[in-house]
């Protein structure tokens, strides 16, 4: 597979990236009406939650699997789109302007979990928008050693997470949960732990300096061949930890053979398989869409590219527009899929006037608010 000429010279906003967000949007708009609306979902997806020998239902797996990809998805991407954006800043005031719009907007993600998010739940609770912020705080340092360095770590800390985990696993610290583990507690829970998620997004940093420098003609393998080797690496770990069925796993073992338990692995926090399998899911899906780029018309206002381009605005949205209906009719958790099907189509039709109105205000005000949503 191979880029043309003239996107390898001018890249622009790629939008492969921005293809791929928005139907992990998609996919978490449905998980997340099935979190509303569906009495049946599950969701055990790490040791602690789930009951051994516990039915694991196909459809409802199935709708709860398809959206494993999101957190992965994004937390890789925002990688890949700090080095891109990084890519394009010359000099020394440049970059140190990058890196106070790294700090600021990281800062405000994980005010937003503890505020907004926290508030719309009644409880505390810590997910992806607080390991996205730590992840670009903490770039700001870490992108300085280079790509084969943040690479070593990033892989380093996969490997040994497990090991690590499995000394405060089980703790009732909520302080141990905010860089590794999972904490449930009364005043509320903390389900993404900031180190094990820090190395997607530093592996999504390597594959997006990777990119750059093909881009400016400093690598020899594009970037579809690198993701789609990349991808298929992840799929085979996955193969091996999962076959294996031991460490890797984060003490959520298969009880049999069949395709369903196979394929429950620990969310909460994220499992050397579960980071294989998803990774791996995403690297090769994104590989087929930058390979699919150059070769179709663009179409700006596709739902999807459309999604993409505003994706926290989409995230922070979706939540109020799925929840108020629930809240003014009593339908918490009184339906089953068809519902959560249904509630998630409609929020994702209202969505899209919505988010191309944002899309256009942020464009015509690049230096004001929006740059940090």
């Amino acid at each position: 597979m191979k880029v043309t000429t003239a996107a390898r010279a001018n890249p622009g906003r790629l939008r492969a990236l921005d293809w791929l967000r928005g139907i992990v949007m998609i996919l978490m708009a449905i998980d997340h009406a099935s979190a509303i609306y569906n009495a049946e979902r599950v969701a055990e997806d790490n040791a602690l939650l789930y009951v051994a020998g516990s039915a694991l239902p196909t459809a409802q797996f199935f709708t709860r699997w398809i959206t494993h990809l999101c957190a992965p998805a994004f937390v890789l991407l925002a990688g890949m789109s700090i080095a891109l954006a990084g890519a394009r800043k010359q000099g020394r005031e440049e970059a140190r302007a990058f890196d106070r719009h790294l700090l600021i907007r990281g800062l405000v993600l994980v005010a937003l979990d503890l505020v907004y998010m926290s508030g719309l739940s009644g409880a505390l609770l810590l997910q992806v928008l607080y390991a996205l912020g730590i992840g670009m705080i903490a770039l700001v340092p870490l992108r300085r050693l280079g790509p084969r360095w943040v690479l070593v770590m990033a892989l380093a800390w996969m490997l040994v997470d497990e090991q690590i985990t499995a000394l405060v696993w089980g703790s009732s610290s909520p302080a141990l949960a905010l860089l590794l583990g999972y904490w449930k507690g009364d005043v509320g829970t903390i389900l993404y732990p900031a180190l094990p998620w820090l190395a997607i997004m530093m592996l999504g940093w390597v594959l997006g300096e990777h990119m750059a420098r093909w881009h400016a003609g400093r690598a020899s393998w594009s970037p579809v061949r690198v993701l789609a080797l990349a991808g298929v690496a992840g799929l085979g770990l996955f193969a091996l930890v999962r076959g294996l069925d031991g460490y890797g796993n984060m003490f959520l073992l298969r009880e049999d053979s069949s395709l369903e338990q196979w394929l429950h692995v620990s969310k909460y926090p994220p499992s050397l398989a579960f980071m294989g399998l998803e990774l791996g899911l995403v690297m090769s899906m994104l590989a087929l869409l930058l390979w699919i780029e150059p070769r179709v018309r663009s179409r700006p206002n596709s739902p999807v590219l459309i999604y993409g381009q505003t994706a926290l605005f989409f995230y922070l949205l979706h939540w109020p527009l799925l929840g108020l209906p629930a809240v003014l009719f009593g339908l918490f958790h009184r339906g089953g899929l068809g519902t959560a099907y249904l509630a998630a189509g409609i929020v994702l039709i209202v969505m899209i006037p919505l988010c191309r109105w944002y899309r256009g205000y942020k464009r015509a005000h690049p230096q004001g608010w929006a740059r940090y949503i």
